[in-house]
């Protein structure tokens, strides 16, 4: 493809802090959430610590600390603890419950494509990819697929930012080789009647 077909995959990330770590363009913030997230796995993973109780006994500490910090700030006069206002701003829900809604529709279009339309080419999409997710599910727990899912996060970009153009070569391949069969499969995904239900009208 060349570099003319090369697109930005920071911009495709959002081309905020959150792709800046991604593509390890912060080393800091990058490597923060690599470690983070390998001492989180290992604690809950190998070392047997219950992550219900991790949490609540380290709201409970940091309570604590709090407590006395601001006590004993009133009686030494000292500053209070560093705290800011923790508000949410109406800007930020609205921005989450857009994200949600494409998410939501989504998912119902699917269900009223398989459900009303009797789509078969979507019920196969669908069972394929939840049956590939238990299979995968099956050989590891939550936490270690969620663990599994932050390296991937932190290398696939990386990686193919860095070998954007052979990657894009090798997957240019592999189209010309499954677009004949997706073709096929399509045609005959199409001979097949789709269940339609029509609303009968009441007189």
């Amino acid at each position: 493809m060349g570099d003319f077909g090369r697109i930005s995959v920071h911009n495709a990330l959002g081309g905020g802090p959150v792709a800046d770590i991604l593509l390890w363009r912060n080393y800091y913030g990058g490597g923060a959430v690599l470690i983070g997230s390998t001492i989180l796995w290992f604690l809950f993973e190998k070392g047997g610590y219950n992550i219900i109780a991790f949490i609540a006994n380290n709201l409970l500490l940091l309570v604590v600390i709090l407590f006395l910090w601001a006590k004993s700030a009133s009686l030494l006069n000292r500053p209070l603890p560093p705290i800011p206002e923790l508000d949410i701003s109406e800007e930020t829900v609205l921005i989450a419950a857009d994200e949600m809604q494409v998410w939501v529709n989504h998912v119902f279009s699917l269900a009223h494509a398989i459900a009303v339309d009797g789509n078969l080419k979507a019920l196969m999409l669908v069972v394929s990819s939840l049956w590939l997710i238990s299979y995968i599910g099956s050989f590891f727990n939550f936490l270690t697929l969620i663990y599994i899912g932050v390296l991937v996060s932190l290398s696939v970009p990386f990686l193919y930012d860095m070998f954007q153009s052979q990657v894009d070569g090798k997957l240019i391949v592999v189209h010309k080789i499954l677009h004949p069969v997706l073709r096929k499969a399509d045609i005959v995904f199409k001979m097949i009647p789709s269940v339609q239900y029509k609303q009968k009208k009441n007189q």
